[in-house]
């Protein structure tokens, strides 16, 4: 069994909400379950998979700026803040860094309820190490 983990994250790189979904669903399943639950944000930056129409006029109506780069196969092209969407590599690195993981990159859980409780444990150590590294 195959999952993706979608995850929102703050402006530093450290995740705020996971939600883990099947691999052959589509992104915008994940970005429906977590629009509810978005923190306030002026801008929210995310992958070519978050592109929908509906997400962005989602984001709009929260009073979030989509910073969210169009589909290739979009017939009109939609305009982004490239120098911003840089920064989406902090959630990259977020990703990277729960791979750090030896349980997490391998794998060794297929059942995504188990799976899930290395994730979040990565998680909480690694965003409470960074807190300790900042004092």
């Amino acid at each position: 069994m195959n999952t993706k983990l979608h995850a929102v994250t703050d402006a530093d790189g450290r995740p705020i909400r996971f939600f883990m979904t099947a691999g052959q669903v589509s992104d915008y399943t994940g970005a429906a379950a977590l629009l509810g639950s978005l923190p306030k944000a002026e801008w929210l930056l995310a992958d070519r998979g978050y592109g929908a129409d509906w997400f962005r006029d989602a984001l709009k109506d929260k009073g979030i700026k989509p910073c969210i780069p169009g589909r290739k196969s979009r017939k009109k092209a939609i305009k982004y803040d490239k120098r911003r969407y840089k920064r989406r590599n902090r959630i990259e690195l977020m990703f990277g860094r729960l791979k750090d993981w030896r349980r997490i990159a391998t794998r060794y859980d297929r059942c995504p309820k188990v799976f899930f409780s290395p994730v979040a444990r990565a998680a909480t150590v690694k965003c409470w190490l960074e807190t300790m590294n900042k004092s």
